[in-house]
């Protein structure tokens, strides 16, 4: 089987469309106008599927932004039409670093769920549409499909029980991708109980991978020597609600291929509603 790039770009896309293999995915969201700004114009042939509002995270026991059960995630996928057989090209807004994590987060539930054959559209829809590529106007056509076979690839996911042990062994990185205000606990996402990071973890921005003023990744060799940071072995990338922590566990699994990357899809959401759980801040010593 060919291999497939975890980013593909514009010239790429064009050379293959009405290539009935691939699912072109839209999934521009409410903050982008959603199904609005993808009915006035979106790339020939594609499908939309809002990111905010269709079900790709949802909210439990009050933590956002974890991963839908399986029988919630074969009826999302059937509902776009994606079969085991399609390459799934992920297109967002492409205007801001949010809206790349937002396209990683679908990737890696498409990944987690089983699915082989998935990309990013590099610039997203913003670099197809600077490009003058073909496209076209109103809904997206009908293409449910059977209900799609989800089997999870526990290998990708970090669940609670292993951020524990991660903690109190040490065995794996555990790589913080907010704002230095929030890892230190200066700030607080009002979607945490508590602020700071995870003890022991590491910091990088999520924000540093991508080209100043742009939603585009820095090329890999750029991105090998901003990660050199991350030490090697296994990583546990998180954030607030698995959304911007998408990005470092993108860039690291896909663009770097490092082998042993997780993502803690529930983040610190999740974590801060045990008070029992150890929460760190520079800002003064203890939880």
């Amino acid at each position: 089987m060919t291999v497939v790039p975890p980013l593909v770009s514009v010239d790429w896309l064009a050379d293959r469309l009405g290539d009935a293999s691939l699912l072109i995915v839209d999934i521009r969201s409410t903050e982008s106008s959603g199904r609005t700004s993808f009915e006035a114009k979106h790339i020939l042939g594609s499908v939309h599927s809002d990111y905010a509002a269709d079900g790709w995270r949802i909210a439990e026991g009050g933590a956002g932004g974890l991963l839908p059960d399986a029988a919630r995630l074969s009826t999302l996928l059937s509902r776009i039409g994606l079969t085991p057989q399609h390459h799934a090209i992920i297109v967002s807004a492409g205007d801001t670093p949010s809206d790349f994590s937002a396209a990683a987060r679908v990737y890696w539930t498409l990944k987690v769920s089983g699915h082989v054959r998935v990309s990013i559209l590099d610039g997203g829809y913003k670099a197809w549409y600077e490009s003058g590529n073909p496209e076209e106007t109103g809904p997206p056509l009908p293409r449910a499909s059977e209900p799609y076979p989800v089997q999870f690839i526990a290998s990708l996911r970090a669940e609670v029980a292993r951020v524990e042990t991660a903690i109190a062994r040490t065995n794996a990185t555990l790589l913080d991708g907010r704002s230095p205000a929030q890892f230190d606990g200066r700030e607080k996402s009002p979607q945490v109980a508590r602020a700071g990071h995870l003890p022991g973890a590491i910091h990088l921005d999520h924000g540093m991978a991508f080209q100043p003023g742009t939603g585009r990744l820095w090329p890999p060799a750029e991105l090998e020597q901003l990660f050199e940071q991350v030490p090697p072995g296994p990583v546990i990338s998180y954030c607030n609600t698995g959304h911007l922590a998408s990005t470092n566990w993108f860039v690291l699994s896909e663009v770097l291929r490092r082998p042993d990357v997780t993502l803690y899809d529930g983040s610190m959401s999740e974590w801060t509603q045990d008070p029992d759980r150890p929460v760190t801040t520079d800002l003064e010593s203890g939880t």
